[in-house]
């Protein structure tokens, strides 16, 4: 790793910092967006918006949670102009199979059944889904990056595995596996 000067450009930041996040900025956007061509355009908008605000950044904290946090917001404005309501938003996956790796690589996995029932998910569930649970963020970060208080994470978290539980109660009775509330 090669360290960081004490005044850094904004392009060793960027060369240092952000771009090695490029490939986690896309299967976030990807996620959120279930459209590779959308999910590259949500990418190439948030770095541009992170180069326009690089003075903003400190440099030694979190990049990918500042990163994300702007892929984040550019998400939702651009859907927020597009829709006339956020609940509108797209929730299912497309019909069809997309010739993308991230999706490859998500669904091998996953499964099938799992990677649908996340998909299927409301856009403010699947994020913070994805945030704790694929990506790792601490309670703390995703509460930063998705601009709420940690008792709304905790509560959207809490909410949205029990929604995948039920999603997927079937599936896994069918795989074997007893309900232990029973």
């Amino acid at each position: 790793m090669v360290l960081m000067p004490n005044n850094p450009t904004k392009e060793q930041v960027f060369e240092q910092e952000f771009y090695p996040l490029a490939n986690d900025l896309y299967n976030f956007a990807y996620r959120l967006t279930l459209n590779s061509a959308d999910a590259e355009d949500l990418v190439q908008e948030a770095f541009m918006k992170a180069f326009r605000f690089i003075d903003s950044y400190q440099v030694g904290t979190n990049p990918k949670a500042w990163l994300f946090r702007i892929l984040k917001n550019a998400f939702i404005n651009k859907y927020r102009k597009d829709k006339s309501r956020p609940e509108e938003l797209p929730e299912k996956l497309p019909e069809g199979k997309a010739n993308d790796l991230s999706e490859e690589m998500f669904n091998s996995l996953m499964g099938d059944e799992v990677t649908m029932a996340i998909n299927s998910l409301s856009v403010e569930f699947r994020t913070v889904i994805l945030l704790c649970d694929i990506e790792r963020f601490t309670y703390e970060e995703i509460s930063k990056i998705i601009e709420k208080p940690i008792g709304t994470v905790r509560s959207r978290l809490f909410r949205a595995r029990n929604a995948l539980k039920e999603k997927l109660r079937t599936y896994a009775e069918s795989r074997g596996y007893k309900d232990q509330r029973k």
